[in-house]
């Protein structure tokens, strides 16, 4: 073997040091996912936040009797406050896109943005532990180390509005799953929007159950303009990063 070419940003699922002491080349393609999983990130938030799944169901049974003023109520993205943890390439294109919307950007990472990138994308740097008390909506985009594992525990979890969504595009184990099932069931979040999972491909049979939870099988990435752009490219190719 020479080469491993990663279909994605993230490598946790593979032993770089390992790699790198057979002489294996690594390799991912960071950028290529950018779009496509900003745009899925967003789609989750409108899901969750409009009940577009949980109507599709309703439809494709008796259920439907007619429109009402108060049959089947959601909620509007405009005028909330999304908090974004970890604004990175995916980060700050998920912010871009909200803020389209007109919703208040909240971020949190290692090291804060300029004014100038700020003032551009509408957002306000602070805190997470700020970020999760205020936030109507918190999405995750950070990549899965060591630190970042069960980032959203149950104590995180509980500092969080019970009117609440949580949407996760990243990686699954960046929440504790047990614990977010359990503040769905005890009604101190509104509800969770998912694409990946803490022990894909398993998912959760509570999390299936519950009408306030959106679940997609990891489609983050899953587009051919991002599948185009991970095609193997000379080394010199934007998209493409050489771990090593």
């Amino acid at each position: 073997m020479k080469l491993i070419a990663n279909y994605g940003a993230g490598f946790n699922n593979i032993d770089v040091t390992a790699a790198k002491a057979q002489g294996v080349l690594v390799t991912n393609t960071p950028k290529v996912s950018t779009t496509s999983t900003a745009e899925v990130t967003l789609a989750l938030m409108l899901a969750v936040l409009h009940r577009v799944t949980e109507g599709d169901r309703l439809m494709r049974g008796p259920g439907f009797s007619g429109w009402a003023p108060t049959f089947f109520l959601g909620h509007e993205l405009a005028g909330k406050t999304v908090g974004i943890i970890g604004m990175g390439q995916i980060g700050q294109a998920v912010a871009k896109r909200v803020h389209a919307f007109d919703a208040k950007i909240l971020y949190t990472q290692h090291h804060q943005l300029t004014p100038e990138a700020e003032r551009a994308l509408g957002a306000t740097f602070m805190d997470q532990a700020t970020l999760l008390q205020q936030s109507d909506i918190v999405t995750l985009h950070l990549p899965l180390v060591p630190a970042t594992h069960h980032l959203l525990d149950a104590q995180a979890m509980a500092t969080m509005k019970p009117t609440a969504y949580l949407i996760n595009a990243a990686s699954g184990p960046l929440i504790d799953e047990t614990a977010l099932l359990k503040q769905l069931n005890d009604h101190r979040l509104a509800g969770a929007a998912l694409d990946v999972y803490e022990a894909e491909p398993h998912v959760s049979s509570g999390l299936k159950a519950l009408d306030n939870v959106v679940l997609t099988p990891h489609i983050g990435n899953a587009t051919v303009e991002a599948r185009d752009g991970a095609m193997p490219w000379p080394k010199s190719s934007p998209t493409i990063r050489w771990l090593f």
